[in-house]
């Protein structure tokens, strides 16, 4: 079985998406096949996730529980027009170590990527879960000494799928910085700023390139 994602939880409160355009209901809001929980006391950022058909809790650190529940019936249409979520992000101190622990946990490694990214990243790993990707950057040394060395992996962001980017942006005003071409071939992406008051990184892209 293949394993994916059931439950982001997010430390925000709820009214911080709802003025970026997501449909909000009941502290909840469903993104594709993707639900995000808004739990404004656990702290900060991407807080934790449930993974369906997961064999290990154990993931390196990353805060996780195991789902049971099936995807959404029905995913809403967003205001912003945001239709799903592309990926979520993870750091890591140790690249080797965080890839062998979610191996074993039965995650579905697709690729390691040996080439810098243009924050500095010098490598990076991406696994497959479900209709989204868990993308695992390593971080830089320099990175790792100004933390005090070593330590579990760590979320970091999320992005999602806007089809029509340029809209979503016009949307979201001076929340959102400018479209710009994307690390993947044929893709655009922006990100949001500080202003849209979301205590993580969000980027938004154009769907995948057929």
């Amino acid at each position: 079985m293949v394993v994916s994602i059931d439950t982001l939880t997010v430390a925000d409160a709820p009214g911080s998406w709802r003025d970026c355009g997501f449909l909000v209901e009941d502290e909840e809001c469903v993104v594709g096949d993707v639900r995000i929980r808004f739990a404004p006391e656990e702290g900060r950022g991407l807080s934790g996730w449930s993974l369906r058909e997961i064999d290990s809790l154990e993931l390196d650190g990353l805060p996780t529980a195991r789902s049971e529940r099936p995807p959404p019936d029905s995913p809403p249409t967003h205001p912003n027009g945001i239709t799903s979520l592309d990926h979520v992000v993870a750091i890591s101190s140790d690249l080797d170590r965080t890839v062998a622990e979610l191996e074993a946990a039965s995650l579905d490694l697709r690729r390691v990527r040996e080439e810098p990214t243009p924050a500095g990243a010098p490598r990076q790993a991406f696994f497959r879960l479900g209709a989204a990707i868990l993308e695992v950057v390593q971080e830089p040394p320099e990175a790792t000494e100004r933390a005090g060395g070593d330590r579990p992996a760590f979320f970091w962001g999320l992005a999602f799928i806007a089809p029509d980017l340029e809209q979503t942006v016009t949307f979201l005003g001076d929340r959102a910085g400018e479209v710009r071409p994307a690390v993947q071939p044929g893709r655009r992406i922006a990100t949001l700023r500080r202003s849209a008051g979301l205590s993580l990184p969000v980027a938004l892209m154009t769907p995948p390139a057929s």
